[in-house]
C-alpha cells in the first residue's frame, strides 16, 4: 500500500476519529541544506561493510541471522527490529533485540547479545519465545525490555528480562492490538505505546501500583486544534467487545504509528502513514509536529534520542537505507546509510546507543545473509535475506554534554520480570542498571531540540 492510499484509507475507517492537526510545525527544511554536526555523508566512501558514515566514525558487523554471534554459538534470528541496551552494572551492557517473523505463527521473539565493558560479546541468547510480529518496543527504567507484537488485535506487550535470568511475562493490561512501540515516563510513572494501523492511536498506560505493568488505566489521546492534548479511557483494553481503537469518540489518529521515545519531559514518535515526526510535551500537555515531507527523510520508522545532545535519529523504512539525525540545531541530514546489494527489499530496524554512548547498533532487517529464510527459520521464501545487526562507534557529540553534566545513570533494584507485585519480595528482585537515553538528568542539553521549538527559538 502507498503513503496517500494508506492515508486515504485511515482517514476513510477513522469514522469520529479526529484527523491529525497541523500545529506548531517545526521548519526542519530550514537545516536541510546543513552538513549537520558530523558533516556530510555524501561523497564519502563505503566502509568493508557497505556502512557510509562521517568522518572519525567506524562501524562493524556484530550479528548475521542464522549465523552464530561471534563465538557464542546462538544463532542470531531472522528480521531484527526493535532494540535498546541495559547497563549490565560492570562496564558492559546487553542489548535486545526483537525478531519481526510473523509466519508460522509463535516464531517470533527476542534475543539479547551481551558484551563486556571494551564491546566484546560474551554471551547471547533467547530471552522471548513463542511470540509472533515482534516489531518493536521500549525499555523501562527498572531495567526490561519491552517488547511489542505487531500480530493484529491480539497483539500484546511482552515484559522481558535482557539478561535472560526472568521468563518473559505478557502484560494484556496494556491493551491488545497491533501493538509497534513503547516509552515510559518516568517522572509521571506512565508508559505511552504507539499502534501500527491505518487507524493507529497513541495510547497511555497508568499502572495502578508503578512499575507493576499487570494492571492500570488505557487512554488515547485526543489533539485540539491548538495543540491541546487531553486523554480518553479505553474501556475494554482487551479490544474484545470493540477494537480498541473505536473505543474513544474524537481520538486522533497518526496513520501507521512506528517508533516513540521519551526524553526529559517528552515524547518523540513517528507515523508512517504521512511520513511524520511528533513530539508532545507530557508535563504540559501539548503537542507539536516536528517533521513532514520526503527528504531527506522518507518512510520514518523507529527513533531515539540520544542523551547529552538531545538529537533524534529516525531509522528509514526504505528510503535511502538512512538513519537521519534531526539536531537541536533544525538540521535534517543523513547520519548514516547502509549501501551495496542485498538491501533493496530492506528497511532500518532499531537504533540504540550503549549506555556510556559511544556505540550506535541498528539493522537492516532483511539484509543479505549467506542462507535462505527457509534454511534459518523455516519461514519460507526464496531470497537470502535474513537481517544484518550493526555497530557504529565514533565521538558522538551527547558524550561531552553528559560527561559536562555528570549524569551518571543511577543503577536501580527491582521486581524481575517475572515478578507480579513490581516491588516488595527481595526474593523476586533482579538488579539491573537503566541504559540508553532512557535515563536522563532534567535540565541538561538534552531538551533543548524540544524547548527551542516551543519557545520559538528554532532555527529558521
Amino acid at each position: 500500500m502507498d503513503r496517500r492510499t494508506f492515508l486515504r484509507s485511515a482517514l476513510v475507517a477513522g469514522g469520529g476519529a479526529a484527523v491529525l492537526p497541523t500545529v506548531a510545525m517545526a521548519s526542519p527544511a530550514a537545516g536541510q541544506g546543513s552538513e549537520g554536526p558530523y558533516g556530510a555523508i555524501l561523497g564519502r566512501e563505503p566502509d568493508e561493510n557497505g556502512l557510509l558514515l562521517p568522518e572519525g566514525f567506524s562501524g562493524r558487523v556484530v550479528a548475521v541471522a542464522g549465523e552464530p554471534v561471534a563465538e557464542t554459538g546462538y544463532e542470531w534470528p531472522v528480521f531484527p527490529d526493535g532494540a535498546a541496551t541495559f547497563d549490565d552494572g560492570e562496564g558492559g551492557w546487553w542489548y535486545a533485540v526483537n525478531s519481526e517473523v510473523r509466519f508460522p505463527a509463535g516464531q517470533g521473539g527476542a534475543s539479547s547479545i551481551h558484551f563486556d565493558a571494551d564491546g566484546e560479546i560474551v554471551e547471547a541468547q533467547q530471552i522471548l519465545e513463542g511470540t509472533s510480529g515482534n516489531c518493536a518496543g521500549g525499555p523501562t527504567p527498572w531495567g526490561t525490555w519491552l517488547s511489542c507484537e505487531e500480530s493484529g488485535p491480539g497483539g500484546q506487550v511482552w515484559e522481558c528480562d535482557p539478561t535472560g535470568a526472568e521468563p518473559a511475562v505478557a502484560r494484556p493490561a496494556m491493551g491488545k492490538w497491533n501493538h509497534e512501540a513503547a516509552a515510559v515516563d518516568p517522572d509521571r510513572e506512565q508508559v505511552y505505546l504507539t499502534e501500527d494501523s491505518p487507524v493507529g492511536l497513541l495510547y497511555r498506560f497508568t499502572p495502578q501500583a508503578y512499575p507493576d505493568l499487570s494492571a492500570g488505566r488505557l487512554e488515547a489521546a485526543i489533539v485540539a486544534d491548538d495543540g491541546s492534548v487531553t486523554w480518553g479511557e479505553v474501556a475494554d483494553p482487551s479490544g474484545e467487545s470493540q477494537i480498541t481503537a473505536a473505543q474513544v469518540p474524537g481520538a486522533t489518529i497518526f496513520p501507521g504509528n512506528e517508533g516513540i521515545w521519551y526524553h526529559d519531559g517528552s515524547i518523540v514518535f513517528t507515523s508512517k502513514g504521512d511520513n511524520r515526526v511528533h513530539a508532545m510535551d507530557v508535563e504540559a500537555s501539548t503537542y507539536e509536529l516536528v517533521y513532514e515531507g520526503d527528504d531527506p527523510l522518507t518512510g520514518v520508522d523507529n527513533v531515539t534520542v540520544e542523551q547529552g545532545s538531545g538529537d533524534v535519529f529516525v531509522a528509514e523504512d526504505g528510503g535511502n537505507m538512512e538513519v537521519i539525525l534531526i539536531s537541536t540545531e533544525g538540521d535534517v541530514v543523513p547520519f548514516a546509510r547502509i549501501t551495496g546489494p542485498g538491501h533493496d527489499d530492506s528497511e532500518i530496524t532499531g537504533p540504540a546507543f550503549n549506555p556510556a554512548g559511544d556505540r550506535m547498533y541498528f539493522s537492516s532487517q532483511r539484509g543479505v545473509t549467506p542462507r535462505t529464510i527457509s534454511d534459518i527459520a523455516g519461514v519460507g521464501g526464496e531470497t537470502n535475506n535474513g537481517g544484518i545487526t550493526y555497530e557504529v562507534t565514533g565521538p558522538f557529540r551527547g558524550l561531552e554534554a553528559s560527561e559536562d553534566a555528570e549524569t551518571a545513570s543511577p543503577s536501580t533494584t527491582i521486581a524481575a520480570a517475572g515478578s507480579s507485585d513490581g516491588g516488595g519480595d527481595d526474593t523476586n528482585v533482579v538488579p539491573l542498571v537503566a541504559g540508553g537515553a532512557i535515563v536522563v538528568a532534567a535540565g541538561v542539553g538534552g531538551a533543548v531540540w524540544l524547548r527551542s521549538r516551543r519557545s520559538g527559538d528554532a532555527a529558521t
